[in-house]
């Protein structure tokens, strides 16, 4: 009983308005360093521990008005064809609009980048199921913005993403374009190592 009081209690402390601007721009700083990660090549690893990083993807979007390309990385959980991501900050979330007036995006998701027809599943039956998923597969986040998808009953799920928006993403096509746009900065890295070692080991010999 006083573990579920002190639950209730960092809900209403995460959730203040104050704290969820902090929290956003936390992330924003972190979204940056996820973007560059796929761009290294390393996208394939983004579900690896789910558990603990979360699962992975990455919205590739275009500004509604400006039409100005913009990538999101989001957590999300997977169901057959589609992919469920939530907006936990709310319908005013950026992301969240622009896709919903396009209808289209893509993702990059480990095995590629997929063209996906979009759509607001907040309604939908059984959407509150997959909010918990969504949130269990976010990892360390859901405990970011102090919540605790597995403990919490359905009440408190509802509850505490009331402002929440869950959206579908549906794989149409894989697109033939790699993401992995920067891979190939591991060729010098890998060339500058075998350098080094090569000479640290010639240098150990002739000591």
């Amino acid at each position: 009983m006083e573990n579920r009081q002190a639950i209730a209690r960092r809900y209403d402390r995460v959730l203040s308005p104050h704290v969820m601007e902090r929290l956003r721009m936390v992330f924003r700083s972190m979204n940056k360093g996820m973007v560059f990660m796929w761009r290294l090549g390393l996208g394939r690893w983004a579900d690896a521990w789910p558990s603990v990083t979360g699962r992975i993807l990455v919205v590739e979007h275009r500004g509604r008005a400006t039409g100005t390309r913009y990538l999101a990385p989001l957590n999300f959980t997977p169901e057959g064809q589609s992919r469920y991501c939530l907006a936990a900050f709310g319908s005013k979330t950026d992301w969240y609009r622009n896709v919903l007036v396009a209808r289209r995006a893509v993702l990059w998701l480990p095995d590629g980048r997929w063209t996906v027809f979009v759509t607001d599943a907040t309604g939908d039956e059984g959407s509150r199921d997959r909010v918990r998923r969504v949130l269990i597969d976010s990892g360390f986040a859901a405990r970011a913005f102090g919540l605790d998808p597995i403990g919490m009953t359905d009440t408190e799920i509802t509850k505490a993403t009331s402002e929440y928006r869950l959206v579908r993403f549906d794989l149409l096509e894989r697109c033939d374009q790699d993401p992995a746009d920067l891979s190939w900065v591991w060729v010098p890295i890998a060339v500058g190592a075998a350098a080094i070692g090569t000479v640290a080991f010639v240098f150990r010999r002739r000591r």
